[in-house]
């Protein structure tokens, strides 16, 4: 219960694993990767981040969909100590067209799964820029663990 014990020293709680919005699964596993289903950040976090929403302000919200995927990774595994890297992450950010500070945002979740996971925590990444996402919210990601 090594990272557990982690997030116990960062002072992080997770939140509820939400429902899923349609005909999908929060997770599958093929192997040893486990693909997690794109999440976005809790209610309130809206708006186009370069217009609406700042660099900072985003990069929280990206934390806490951060926090969300490890709530997910929890779930389904049982034991986080399973996870012995995160491989990808794919980070989408509601922007306004000429915004192109995508790698700041999306570094509230990077960050975020170093802090936990340590050397584990550090991934291949794409932090693009979106038209538009559900509901729009600021960010979309979805990442790939590999897990024991």
């Amino acid at each position: 219960m090594q990272i557990e014990k982690r997030l116990s020293e960062l002072g992080i709680t997770l939140p509820a694993v939400p429902k899923a919005a349609g005909n999908y699964v929060h997770a599958v596993q093929t192997g040893n990767l486990l693909y997690l289903a794109g999440k976005g950040p809790g209610p309130g976090a809206t708006g186009k981040v370069g217009r609406d929403v700042s660099v900072e302000d985003a990069y929280k919200h990206a934390r806490d969909v951060g926090l969300v995927l490890i709530a997910v990774l929890k779930d389904t595994l049982g034991d986080l100590d399973r996870v012995q890297r995160v491989v990808k992450v794919l980070g989408m950010v509601n922007a306004v067209p000429e915004f192109g500070d995508q790698p700041k945002v999306i570094n509230g979740c990077s960050d975020l799964f170093v802090e936990v996971f340590g050397d584990k925590g550090r991934h291949a990444r794409s932090a693009v820029g979106m038209g538009s996402l559900p509901n729009q919210i600021t960010v979309e990601i979805e990442a790939i663990f590999e897990v024991a």
